[in-house]
Order: C-alpha cells, then sequence, then structure tokens
C-alpha cells in the first residue's frame, strides 16, 4: 500500500468541469495512488461517479468509503448525521450503488465522538455495539471487506477492537495531536492511521500548519511548501500513517504526491516536534458544529 493516497472530497469543486476531475483522478494513479478516500456525501455522489467512471479493478486502487452520515442538499449543513444501524446498512448499498460494484473493500463507521464538524443528537446518539453489529453483519454478508472508524474516541476504539478495524480515520495534524495514545495503539495493533484535516482545520478558528513559523522555516530551508512539510512531518512521525490529502489543482497534486521524498536533519525535525498542539475541536458557534 502506498503511503500517499487521495482524498475524493474536493473533488465537488470540478462539479462543472467534470472531464477535468477525470483526468485529476487518472492522474493521480499514475502517479502511484492506490488507494482513495470517498463517500455518498461527497458532493451528493459526484465524487463516487467519477471514482466509477475512472478506475478499472486492473488499477489495483483500493476505495475506501465512509457511512454515518448522508447527503443534505437543503440543510443548514450539505450533510446530516445517519447513525442509526438502518441508516448504516442504506449508506453501505447507496455506496455500492453509485460505485457500481457488489463490494465496498472498506467502510469508515464515521462516529460522531471527537474532533470537527457535527455531534449526534436524539436518536442519532447511538451505542457503538449496535452499530459495530449491523457492520459486522453487512462484512459477513460480503458486502463490505473491512471496517474502520472516523472521529472516534480512544475509548471506543478500544471497545472496537474485538470486531477487527482496519484502519482510523481523525482529525490529527502537526497543530492537533489530541489522539497521540490512539495513535499509538493503532500502531501496537497494526491498525493504519489514516488522519483527515492533515494540514490543520478547515473550519475557522482552528489552527492550521501553514501558519507555524517553524513549518515555514523548515520549508524554506528544504525549498518546498510548507504544506508539503506538514505532510511529510506526518509521514515521518508514525509508521503507520496513510495521507489521504485531497485536491482539485493538479499542481497540488503533484506536489503532495512528492512529500514522501522530503527527509527532516534532526535539527529541522526537533523543530517541528516541538510545535504547540492545540484542540481540533470547533469554537462554539462556528460552522460545522451541529447545534
Amino acid at each position: 500500500m502506498s503511503r500517499i493516497g487521495y482524498g475524493a472530497a474536493q473533488l465537488d469543486r470540478l462539479r462543472d468541469r467534470r472531464g477535468e476531475a477525470v483526468a485529476l483522478l487518472r492522474r493521480a494513479v499514475e502517479l502511484g495512488v492506490n488507494h482513495v478516500d470517498t463517500a455518498e456525501f461527497y458532493g451528493f455522489g459526484f465524487a463516487n461517479a467519477v471514482i466509477r467512471e475512472v478506475l478499472r479493478p486492473g488499477d489495483g486502487v483500493l476505495v475506501v468509503t465512509k457511512v454515518g452520515a448522508d447527503p443534505d442538499p437543503g440543510g443548514r449543513l450539505p450533510l446530516r448525521t445517519a447513525q442509526r444501524p438502518e441508516q448504516l446498512r442504506a449508506s453501505v448499498e447507496d455506496n455500492l450503488r453509485s460505485l457500481g460494484v457488489d463490494r465496498l473493500p472498506v467502510v469508515n463507521l464515521r462516529r460522531l465522538d471527537s474532533g470537527p464538524g457535527l455531534r449526534a443528537e436524539g436518536d442519532q446518539v447511538v451505542d457503538l455495539d449496535d452499530q459495530l453489529a449491523v457492520m459486522t453483519a453487512l462484512r459477513d454478508e460480503g458486502k463490505i471487506g473491512a471496517i474502520g472508524l472516523s472521529s472516534v474516541t480512544l475509548d471506543g476504539l478500544r471497545r472496537a477492537l474485538p470486531a477487527g478495524i482496519a484502519c482510523v480515520q481523525n482529525a490529527y495534524s502537526l497543530v492537533s495531536r489530541d489522539d497521540e495514545d490512539m495513535l499509538r495503539l493503532c500502531a501496537a495493533e497494526g491498525i493504519a492511521w489514516v488522519p483527515f484535516f492533515p494540514l490543520g482545520g478547515a473550519f475557522p478558528g482552528l489552527p492550521k500548519v501553514t501558519e507555524e513559523p517553524a513549518v515555514h522555516a523548515v520549508a524554506g530551508s528544504l525549498g518546498v511548501t510548507p504544506s508539503q512539510v506538514g505532510l511529510a512531518w506526518l509521514l515521518r512521525h508514525a509508521p503507520n500513517v496513510l495521507l489521504i490529502p485531497g485536491t482539485a489543482d493538479l499542481a497540488h497534486l503533484e506536489a503532495n504526491m512528492a512529500v514522501g521524498d522530503i527527509a527532516f536533519d534532526d535539527d529541522a525535525l526537533a523543530a517541528l516536534d516541538a510545535v504547540e498542539s492545540r484542540s481540533s475541536e470547533v469554537p462554539i458557534g462556528e460552522p460545522g458544529r451541529a447545534s
């Protein structure tokens, strides 16, 4: 498995230029991407449609999707929580249909326990064991291959380990390292750690890697961009990290794929490790947090 994949969420920025979206994903595969992260709620199915058009079995690309939220085009946010077992099953069926496959290799259960974004309320507050029961049933039925977790707590991961967990997707970056204990547990258990928001928060009020003076200093000394430094630090920080940076820009895609060749000397790594870690929680009242 290549350590640098592609996150398809930003493909929707090319909705009105579908040919460019198709070309971008094809170029990603040419550059060595062999795992793609997607969801039915990425662009209300647009990302899945592009993936279905571009990828072929012979490409050897693992498609990882997620459930736990559904598209909500008319809502305050473009997605709504879908945590109940019957909703998880329906979301798996939606992804199977839009991707045009009989089996989803990996499906992440997006919990809403930590990190930025939505929180479950009312009947959307569902026990993890009930969710894992339907996910393992879907695996037994052959509709999904492996189970991952997203936006999960350390306790939640520990509870889920007997079900067999392939990967964890949590908000994590150089400037937001609250989940260090979970990262170590994943490494010990052979679970891939797949950070989203790998350069810090996309919501207002969250820290950003590219605003750190130490990151700019290291980037300048190496002749690379601050974004590349932030991604390269993640690869250097733990051996079980897999990246899924997303972009709708070809030049950014190529820059992202090049970070595996960036090496830090001891001084640069010490300066980056010393960057203060801050919370990745969205401040109350900011967009992206369910009220």
